[in-house]
């Protein structure tokens, strides 16, 4: 079977179990869990097989004319070079591991079926941007993905969060596809193509007319779907879906299609300076501001929300220096130990019960009651915290390089200041990810809570998921000398001056943390353990009734993140108010235009048409009470009419011989 066929066949297996698990869901539930595996891990198997035939040598190219347009043509085209390999291997494996984890997870869940047919779909729509060769055809992918994380935020749509978030998602990330799309048609228009190919050739030889605004318009959508400042609202929000669900997203889809397509096109945003600093800053301030913010959130998946965010920052900053292996790099290795810690967090949770208890400050005694989560979170809380040899360490070593080369002036693909920004700015946030990784481990874990009650050992196909993911976040990084040829042949390698500042910062930042919170935990009292308590909306798992009857999380003394913050925690906490602001400057002057529009059409249009009927009705009413059906009446008014008309003939005619 040729490499072609073989990835053809990568995005359409996912495809086609989903097809058929969304028809036999209901008739066959017993086909339901092998067609959300099975064709998943087919896709998988054969995106190994197409990494390893592509080698990192030649790009695989493969076109034939999806529709004749009469301008701009569309085909139906592959495009796989070292990049496009390796993700589509990233994606088939963490999207394997989440649906065999969802099987045990969701295995009460009586929308099961759909939830695995969509996350099937969503894999293939991921798929199809990896390996599609056509922007049109990858905005497909696109789009497939967006209406599929509305349907699995949502998955949950009994609770108001659930249906909110899934709206909000959905809206924000439109937001951003509106300028994606008209970047795309002015591309193409410049091009003359959608290809990928093409477009490239066209920005080497000069060919793109305004590369400032089409890089510009293509960075609105990139960081919707990514969750970049100032499009990154949806993200946090979006953990009251299934954890599985946050894991996919978080790890191998959605947010890591923005990146991935910037990797791709990265000439495009190259041609203009402008458009690498606007990415630059925009990648330094998702950093700081992300890491600050998970430093203050309680609710251990809103940590690891923000944890997400912070890398995709760290990834856009690579890109902003123009280095996107670094930025693939880092994409692989946070792949697998965010998959890891969403996954080890599902597990905690699922082993209080429920879907919802989350917040740290609830949580003790858990080291012992799930071992499995415990051991592997803290070997994925080390490899986000780029210790080394984690695997974190070495792929955030290559964006902090290649930042440290474009603002030495060793690069020059980018400007020199958008390296600084990049760099300090991935210091800091090196500081603060081991400080917000210590503190969850810490309050997770060591915890002094109450105790939520024990529902026994997890199912091990949620545990065994943990334990192959635990391998790539340990060791993936020690691959980077090996890589070098799948990535445009950069060294991904640490240097011993980022190494050790990066390194020494982190580790600043775990110190500092650590004392803090053994401070703290001295003063503070041990929770007692709070009974089970019946509850209706907990029994269905949508709310943890324990949960109910605890403190605000707020005013957990224990905390070391707000003694660190200090000032800054309660703005950190609301994520710096950006949703209030979003709902001052859009929500209430379209909220306000709206309810103009509704009085405008009730007071003022309805009322022409009401008049106009009531006129209508008003000259019917006359003619009718003028229709008696008396002879006599109608002659009476036929000779009234004509001694009227005769009068005024006369006064006419004398008029005028008056005249």
């Amino acid at each position: 079977m040729t490499t072609t066929t073989l990835a053809v066949l990568v995005p359409l297996l996912p495809f086609l179990g989903s097809v058929a698990g969304l028809l036999l869901g209901r008739t066959a539930p017993g086909f339901v869990r092998p067609l959300a595996v099975l064709p998943t891990l087919a896709a998988a198997v054969l995106a190994v097989l197409v990494a390893v035939r592509q080698g990192g040598g030649k790009t695989i190219e493969a076109a034939t004319q999806l529709t004749p347009t009469g301008s701009v043509p569309i085909d139906l085209s592959l495009y796989i070079d070292g990049f496009a390999a390796l993700v589509a291997v990233l994606v088939g494996v963490v999207a394997t591991c989440v649906q065999i984890y969802s099987t045990g997870y969701l295995r009460e869940d009586p929308r099961y079926p759909s939830y695995a047919a969509l996350v099937s779909l969503f894999t293939s729509a991921m798929l199809l941007v990896v390996y599609s060769g056509d922007l049109m055809v990858l905005l497909v992918g696109w789009e497939i993905m967006g209406i599929c994380s509305y349907f699995l935020v949502g998955h949950y749509w009994e609770t108001p969060e659930a249906r909110a978030a899934s709206l909000k998602a959905f809206l924000v990330t439109k937001l951003g596809d509106v300028p994606f799309l008209i970047g795309l048609f002015a591309l193409a228009t410049d091009a003359g193509t959608f290809r990928i190919t093409g477009v490239l050739d066209a920005v080497a030889s000069g060919g793109i007319d305004h590369p400032t605004l089409v890089a510009l318009l293509l960075l609105a959508g990139v960081a919707g779907k990514s969750a970049q400042f100032p499009l990154h609202t949806w993200l946090p929000d979006a953990m009251a879906g299934p954890t599985p669900v946050s894991a996919l997203i978080h790890a191998a889809t959605m947010v890591a299609a923005g990146i991935y397509f910037t990797a791709r096109l990265l000439p495009v945003f190259a041609a203009s300076a402008a458009a690498m600093t606007v990415l630059a800053v925009m990648a330094a301030v998702t950093m700081v501001g992300s890491a600050l913010a998970a430093l203050a959130q309680d609710d251990i998946k809103r940590v690891l929300a923000y944890s997400t965010i912070g890398q995709l920052g760290y990834m856009a900053g690579a890109l902003a220096v123009g280095d996107r292996g670094a930025a693939v790099f880092h994409l692989l290795s946070h792949a697998a130990f965010k998959a890891l810690l969403f996954l080890a967090a599902g597990t905690v949770i699922h082993a209080a019960g429920t879907n919802s208890l989350t917040a740290m400050s609830r949580m003790s005694g858990l080291a012992k009651r799930v071992p499995d989560a415990y051991w592997t979170m803290t070997v994925a809380l080390l490899a986000l915290a780029a210790i080394p040899p984690f695997a974190g360490f070495f792929s955030k070593e290559a964006v902090l390089v290649a930042a440290e080369h474009t603002a030495l002036g060793e690069r020059d693909v980018a400007p020199a200041g958008a390296g600084w920004t990049v760099l300090v700015a991935g210091l800091l946030t090196a500081l603060l990810t081991a400080a917000y990784a210590l503190r969850l481990w810490l309050r997770t874990f060591r915890g002094r809570g109450a105790e939520a009650p024990d529902h026994g050992r997890q199912p091990i196909a949620m545990t065994a998921v943990l334990w192959v993911l635990a391998i790539p976040s340990l060791g993936f990084g020690l691959s980077a000398s090996y890589l070098d040829d799948w990535f445009d042949g950069n060294a991904l390698t640490p240097t011993l001056t980022t190494a050790v500042l990066g390194t020494g910062l982190a580790v600043a930042g775990a110190v500092i943390t650590y004392a803090v919170w053994r401070t703290l935990a001295a003063r503070t009292p041990v929770a007692a353990p709070v009974p089970h308590v019946a509850h209706p909306e907990a029994e269905a798992g949508l709310v943890e009734a324990e949960a109910l009857r605890l403190p605000h999380p707020a005013l957990d003394p224990a905390d070391p993140g707000r003694a660190l913050l200090g000032p800054l925690h309660r703005p950190a906490a609301d994520g710096f108010h950006l949703d209030a602001v979003y709902r001052a400057a859009f929500v209430r002057p379209v909220l306000a235009a709206a309810s103009l529009v509704r009085f405008l059409d009730r007071e003022v249009v309805d009322t022409y048409v009401r008049g106009a009927a009531g006129t209508a009705k008003g000259l019917g009413w006359l003619v009718r009470r003028a229709q008696t059906g008396n002879v006599q009446t109608y002659l009476s008014a036929l000779l009234a009419g004509s001694v009227v008309l005769a009068i005024a003939a006369v006064a006419l005619a004398n008029a005028v011989a008056g005249a």
